[in-house]
């Protein structure tokens, strides 16, 4: 029998400026962990979705910036779940920092690399469960997949459910970090955009009915088809 999965989102910043998010199947899962001293404010969150932050069955990492694993340390500590990540990204979970450099997408990211605290220390997280390709999340009470989608950072992942929901981190933003609603845009920083658009088509094509963003709100699939083909003429 397939259970309906639902995805929420749970902001640490803002309305949506920084999401993370809950995806609740036979059990509960969290992506992503917010920036640093988020914990509480993200257990406060699931408790208010009514799930127990200690019934947590996973904590999936979409990648190794600061605003999404900032807080993971922390969150394995509170809710005991165990923590799965790429492991091309292994290294800054290990140590605790971002790689570096910020490589910026448009004069956002050049405002923004400049800032002190993307260059801060944080908890380092030691994930349990280290992908080098996809993975089911059955196991932890959720029909769907962790994908990978390389291209933000080397190893960064989307969640993509069995009822086409994708939970794409920063494969795509909303614009101006989702001030505008509704609105594709890159994020602030990839490491490498070809790559990131590459995976972004390739998770477009299996049809999801929705992406759910690291910054911004829900964002339509037409909608990001098409501003898509508009980056690879750009790129081009």
């Amino acid at each position: 029998m397939v259970h309906k999965s639902r995805v929420i989102a749970v902001p640490v910043a803002g309305r949506h400026t920084i999401n993370t998010y809950l995806v609740i199947g036979r059990r509960p899962i969290l992506v992503d962990a917010g920036t640093p001293g988020n914990a509480g404010k993200i257990s406060d969150g699931l408790a208010r979705h009514g799930v127990d932050p200690a019934d947590l069955a996973l904590i999936v990492l979409t990648h190794a910036h600061l605003d999404h694993f900032g807080s993971a340390a922390e969150l394995r500590r509170l809710t005991g779940a165990p923590v799965a990540a790429h492991a091309a990204d292994a290294g800054p979970y290990r140590n605790g920092r971002t790689p570096r450099p910020y490589r910026p997408t448009g004069p956002m990211g050049r405002i923004m690399a400049r800032a002190r605290p993307l260059y801060a220390r944080v908890d380092p997280v030691e994930p349990e469960i280290l992908l080098d390709g996809p993975a089911s999340l059955a196991d932890f009470g959720v029909d769907g997949r962790i994908m990978p989608t390389p291209g933000h950072t080397a190893g960064s992942v989307s969640v993509l459910t069995d009822d086409g929901d994708l939970v794409a981190g920063d494969l795509i933003a909303g614009s101006f970090m989702g001030l505008i609603p509704r609105r594709p845009a890159n994020p602030p920083f990839h490491d490498d955009p070809i790559r990131n658009l590459a995976s972004l088509q390739a998770m477009l094509a299996l049809n999801p009915r929705a992406l759910h963003v690291g910054h911004g709100g829900p964002l339509d699939p037409g909608r990001v088809a098409r501003w898509a083909a508009r980056e690879q003429r750009r790129l081009s």
